[in-house]
């Protein structure tokens, strides 16, 4: 799980800022909200973002996403480069480096991990483990003229000399160390521990337009008690729904079909070629039954309202959540949805999950009048600043000449008295005076 994340020169995000999820002294709901891990550490399962448009939210879960990238997908070559902009609004920072600071837990272990790159290479790059005094697994610096790696182990870490230039082979100067350990066979407890972390616990950004079907599919077909919790959350949320199923179906392949799939699914080149040549290709269409009056109605999920069919995908996403230990982030949660079918997927997440983490941004104001529900440090707040970068803060950094307990979190935020907000101007254009 996530302990802080920090990042900066990101897109809109150029001086540091840091999602923390370490809780305060408060034990308001401590039974829902916090999960103990290694010794004397309380961490959030939530974190929820709010913030106007273009205030970098989205920019913060995507630099998650893309350290979870360079983690886990190396680069291939020597001559490829990192897809992602440096902040473009100060000349300053075009030339300097993007830092990113991982703190999280992995199989009972404390980690530190941080990564400076460029869009050439990594920089530097270490990694450190708690047990529970600070020690290093790896140090790793790059010569840019030479674009050679060079990786320092810490006197604890029991790699041979042969693993070890086999990893320094395998790690080339646009790979992270992390990154060449998936492509090297070597035995190592903390780097596997790791890479385990960024492939299996930490998932992709689910964003608004994402097709989840897919996934959904997946479960269907390897865990029938995930399709059974994901269907009670159907029910407990109100649905009409009895059960969810797929049939198969083959389709002739044309170029509009193709295209589709490479968008909806990316799939490999080779694949798409071997699709090409077949002439036909599989698909499975998702089916919801409804039972009414005693009589059971199979329709497709197409003809489903948006809404609903939102939660139907977000149903698998908050079943993942109940039933393993992930981090998994959601950007505009309540796109589509009933404000109180949004509070009641956080308030569902809450109650039964163990110890994963949910990371949500939102432009719902409603979920700040639940003072009942939501501590105050799981709300966050995000704003560009007069420079155009972005900056973070929490609620719970507020003093009480600010936020009371008796304040109301949602007229403060309203009225500005919290910032996030949009500057809007007034109303008139004075469009018929020209």
């Amino acid at each position: 799980m996530i302990i802080n994340f920090s990042v900066s020169n990101f897109r809109s995000i150029r001086d540091e800022v840091t999602l923390s999820f370490e809780a305060s002294r408060s034990d308001e709901m401590e039974k829902h909200y916090v999960i103990n891990t290694v010794k004397n550490l309380r961490v959030l399962k939530l974190g929820i973002i709010y913030g106007p448009n273009a205030s970098g939210k989205t920019n913060l879960l995507e630099a998650l996403e893309f350290l979870r990238s360079i983690a886990t997908k190396p680069i291939g070559t020597k001559t490829g480069e990192f897809d992602f902009e440096p902040f473009l609004f100060d000349d300053s920072s075009r030339v300097q480096n993007t830092v990113f600071t991982l703190e999280f837990v992995s199989n009972q272990v404390k980690y530190l991990y941080r990564v400076e790159l460029n869009r050439k290479c990594v920089v530097r790059e270490s990694l450190d483990y708690y047990m529970p005094n600070s020690a290093k697994v790896f140090s790793r610096t790059t010569d840019q003229t030479k674009q050679l790696v060079d990786i320092e182990f810490g006197s604890k870490i029991r790699i041979p000399a042969d693993g070890r230039k086999a990893l320094a082979g395998n790690t080339l100067w646009n790979n992270t160390v992390i990154g060449g350990y998936l492509k090297t066979n070597i035995d190592s407890r903390e780097l596997h521990d790791v890479a385990e972390w960024f492939k299996s616990f930490l998932k992709p950004v689910i964003r608004p337009d994402l097709n989840l079907v897919p996934f959904i599919f997946s479960k269907f077909e390897s865990d029938e008690t995930g399709r059974e919790t994901q269907l009670r959350i159907l029910q407990k949320a109100g649905f009409d729904i009895s059960d969810l199923k797929y049939k198969r179906d083959q389709l002739e392949v044309n170029e509009e079909l193709l295209n589709y799939l490479n968008r909806e699914i990316p799939i490999p080149a080779e694949q798409i070629k071997k699709i090409r040549n077949r002439g036909m290709v599989d698909i499975k269409n998702l089916l919801v039954q409804h039972t009414v009056n005693g009589r059971e109605h199979l329709l497709p999920l197409e003809s489903e309202s948006r809404g609903t069919k939102r939660y139907i995908e977000l149903g698998g996403v908050l079943a993942a959540l109940l039933r393993g230990d992930v981090v998994i982030s959601i950007d505009e949660l309540e796109s589509s949805m009933h404000p109180d079918l949004v509070k009641h997927f956080i308030l569902t997440f809450l109650m039964n999950s163990g110890n994963s983490q949910l990371i949500a941004t939102t432009h719902m104001r409603e979920l700040l009048l639940e003072k009942e529900i939501l501590r105050n440090d799981v709300i966050w707040f995000m704003e560009q600043k007069e420079d155009a970068s972005s900056d973070l803060f929490c609620l719970s950094d507020f003093d009480t000449s600010v936020v009371r307990k008796s304040s109301s979190i949602y007229n403060a935020y309203k009225i500005g008295r919290l910032g996030a907000v949009p500057d809007l101007g007034d109303y008139y254009l004075g469009i018929a005076d020209e």
